[in-house]
């Protein structure tokens, strides 16, 4: 009879293997803080349960998920997301890294843990994804494409990756990807994070209550804002899914209704080069 904690480091081990394509020794010992012997043990007891969901590489000194890989516990969409965004550390600080990059601002959705699974597991691994994607423009359609982040745009999950039919970055809707294979072979330098500009960009903006608001105070209050301003950071290929979460009036003239837009970008040539502008309220003539 398992206790509690150990079925927290199994259920741990199985979705640092599953979502991240490897696990070690050490990665147990690190989370919970427990000595080698325990983290061996548990590593023997899940291997009892599911003697067919890992193998062993000699070279890497470490456990790779292998292609018959069944989980043995229940994956919570919202619990995953969460790990995935905030590190496997269940909220506390315990100074882990994060499996993947992935950024956003909260609201989750549920897009299939299995397509999800291949997504984290190519992105940590640099390999590229052959996906059957929906599109609203397009349709279904087979794409390949090398994933490099996640990100929340506040309605849904996508993934940030590059596109090698466009020759560029883009974003996918994670629900809208019906089929996902790894393929082999490594990324190339071009396809990856680091050659990512508008992720690697860092957007200051200066949001204030929106000038036809009647009661700028409340609106001030609102949200915590110092000197009559909120100033926040964001990556370029976040910033027009942020303004347009929070209905941030982004024309240079705050021409948009205050009734829906109490706050305004004041520094509005700030958006200048940032592709996501697009989707901001009042931006997409602008930019």
């Amino acid at each position: 009879m398992l206790s509690q904690t150990q079925r927290e480091r199994l259920a741990f081990l199985e979705l640092r293997a599953f979502f991240t394509g490897e696990l070690s020794r050490g990665d147990i010992e690190t989370r919970f803080g427990i000595k080698p012997a325990a983290a061996s043990r548990d590593l023997g007891i899940y291997r009892e349960m599911a003697p067919g969901n890992l193998d062993y590489d000699p070279a890497g000194r470490r456990y790779r998920p292998t292609a018959s890989f069944a989980p043995i516990f229940e994956f919570h969409c919202e619990r995953v997301l969460a790990w995935l965004l905030q590190g496997f550390g269940d909220g506390l600080e315990l100074g882990l890294k994060p499996a993947t990059p992935c950024e956003g601002p909260g609201q989750l959705v549920r897009p299939d843990m299995a397509v999800l699974g291949v997504i984290t597991r190519s992105m940590c691994a640099k390999r590229p994804v052959r996906i059957s994607y929906l599109s609203m423009s397009s349709g279904q359609k087979r794409r390949e494409i090398v994933p490099v982040a996640l990100a929340d745009n506040g309605l849904r999950w996508h993934v940030r990756a590059f596109d090698r039919e466009r020759q560029r970055f883009g974003d996918f809707v994670l629900t809208r990807i019906a089929k996902a294979q790894e393929l082999d072979g490594e990324a190339e330098e071009r396809e990856l994070l680091g050659a990512d500009e508008q992720w690697a960009r860092i957007v200051d903006m200066e949001l204030v209550p929106h000038p036809g608001v009647k009661w700028p105070k409340a609106v001030e209050a609102d949200y915590a804002m110092s000197d009559g301003v909120l100033r926040m950071k964001t990556r370029a290929a976040l910033a027009g899914y942020v303004l347009r979460r929070w209905s941030i009036d982004a024309t240079p003239d705050h021409s948009l209704d205050p009734a829906s837009h109490h706050l305004w970008l004041r520094n509005t040539p700030t958006l200048y080069g940032v592709e996501s502008a697009a989707l901001a309220p009042g931006a997409a003539a602008e930019y």
